[in-house]
C-alpha cells in the first residue's frame, strides 16, 4: 500500500508532536519515577497517537500537581512550648508532652508533674469550659440553632461538615463540640447564648475566676485562638469541676454520634480513641490541637482503683498524647503506692518537674 506525500508528512508530524509532548512530561516527572511510569508516557497502542496524547495529558496534570505540592510544602510551625524550650527537659516516663500533671482526684495528691506552672495555649480544651457555661445556663437543649456565616472559622481556616444553614438542636451542638471538637458547633453555642458571644466569653472567664483558675484566659469558645491559655493546675481544676456535671461526662465520653442534616446522616466519632479502649475507664475527657498548642489532652479516669485527673499539654506528634496517657497508666498500675523515680532536671528557664506533692486549696 502506497502513501501519498501528504499522508507521510501528517504521520511524521503526529509522531514528532507525541515525542515532544512525552519528552516534556518526562522532564516534569519526579526524579523517583520508575521505568514503567516513564514508558507509559511514550508508547501508544495504535498509529493515531490518540492514546499517547491522552496519557500525556493525564500524566502532565499529575506531574504538575506533584510539582505544586512540593513547592507549597512548608515546615511545621513551632508550638509556644517549643519556643520556650520546654521540650528540652526530660522525665523518667519519657513523656512527649512538655507539660504534664497527674492528680489523685480524691486526695488531691500530685503523683506526677512536669512544667505544671507553664501557661500555654490550650486549643480545644477550651470547649470544656464552653460546655460548662452552656450546661449551667439551663437553656433548652431542644432549641434549634442555625449555623451562620459568623460561625465559620476565620482564625485558622479549619473545615467543618456543618455547612452554613445547618439546623441542629443546642443539645446536638453541645454533643458534637465536646465529643468531636466541632468548632462551628462550639461557636454557635456561644453566639446564641443570651447576650451574644461577648457575654458568653465573659461568663467563661468569670467561671474561671470563681474556680480559682488564675492562669486562665479565654477570648472565644472554640480554642482556635492561641490567646485561650491556661496552666496544667488550672485545667486539673476545670476537669474536677466538669466531672461533677453528668451531662458533660456523658457527652465527652460518647464513642460516636449521628445527626440528621437535611437528607443526610452525618456520623461523628470521639477524637479520643481511648474511650473505646476496654483497658480504660474514662469519666470525662477532652482533646485539643492547634499548632501553637501542640497536641493536648485532659482526662478523668479510674486506674488501679484510683480516680485520677491527667493533663497533657504541648505534646509533639499526632498520637503522642495517647502514648503519654498509656505510659502514665502503666506507671500507676506498676506503682500503686505512687512510689516513683526521680524526674530528670529541666532547663532553669522552664518550670521544674517534680513528683508527689500536695495541691494547695
Amino acid at each position: 500500500m502506497h502513501c501519498t506525500l501528504f499522508e507521510k508528512r501528517t504521520t511524521l508530524n503526529r509522531l514528532l508532536q507525541t515525542v515532544a509532548a512525552s519528552a516534556l512530561v518526562l522532564a516534569l516527572l519526579p526524579a523517583g519515577a520508575n521505568a514503567a511510569e516513564r514508558r507509559s508516557v511514550v508508547f501508544k497502542k495504535d498509529g493515531t497517537g490518540a492514546v499517547a496524547k491522552r496519557r500525556v495529558s493525564k500524566t502532565f496534570i499529575v506531574a504538575k500537581r506533584r510539582s505544586v505540592v512540593r513547592i507549597a510544602a512548608a515546615p511545621a510551625r513551632p508550638s509556644f512550648g517549643q519556643l520556650a524550650g520546654l521540650h528540652s527537659g526530660g522525665d523518667q516516663l519519657d513523656l512527649k508532652s512538655s507539660v504534664a500533671l497527674v492528680i489523685d482526684q480524691d486526695t488531691r495528691e500530685v503523683l506526677f508533674s512536669k512544667n505544671d506552672s507553664a501557661v500555654l495555649p490550650i486549643a480545644s480544651l477550651t470547649k470544656l469550659m464552653t460546655g460548662m457555661v452552656v450546661s449551667e445556663g439551663k437553656l433548652a437543649m431542644d432549641e434549634l440553632i442555625t449555623i451562620s456565616q459568623d460561625d465559620v472559622d476565620t482564625e485558622k481556616g479549619s473545615r467543618s461538615r456543618l455547612k452554613v444553614g445547618t439546623v441542629l438542636s443546642r443539645g446536638e451542638l453541645l454533643h458534637l463540640a465536646l465529643m468531636s471538637s466541632e468548632n462551628r458547633a462550639a461557636h454557635a453555642l456561644g453566639r446564641t447564648h443570651p447576650g451574644g458571644l461577648p457575654a458568653f466569653v465573659a461568663l467563661m472567664n468569670a467561671k474561671a475566676r470563681v474556680l480559682g483558675m488564675k492562669d486562665t484566659s479565654y477570648v472565644e469558645p472554640t480554642g482556635l485562638s492561641s490567646r485561650n491559655q491556661s496552666s496544667a493546675h488550672d485545667l486539673a481544676t476545670l476537669v474536677n469541676t466538669a466531672y461533677n456535671d453528668p451531662l458533660l461526662r456523658e457527652l465527652s465520653t460518647s464513642p460516636g454520634h449521628q445527626v440528621e442534616v437535611g437528607n443526610k446522616t452525618l456520623t461523628y466519632n470521639n477524637t479520643n480513641r481511648l474511650v473505646k479502649n476496654p483497658e480504660w475507664n474514662i469519666g470525662l475527657q477532652k482533646t485539643g490541637y492547634i499548632s501553637e498548642a501542640g497536641q493536648c489532652l485532659v482526662m478523668q479516669a479510674r486506674i488501679a482503683g484510683r480516680k485520677l485527673i491527667m493533663v497533657f499539654l504541648d505534646s509533639a506528634g499526632k498520637l503522642s498524647r495517647i502514648g503519654d496517657a498509656e505510659r502514665v497508666r502503666k506507671w500507676v498500675e506498676a506503682n500503686p503506692q505512687h512510689v516513683a523515680p526521680a524526674v530528670a532536671p529541666v532547663p532553669a528557664a522552664a518550670p521544674g518537674a517534680t513528683l508527689i506533692r500536695q495541691v494547695n486549696g
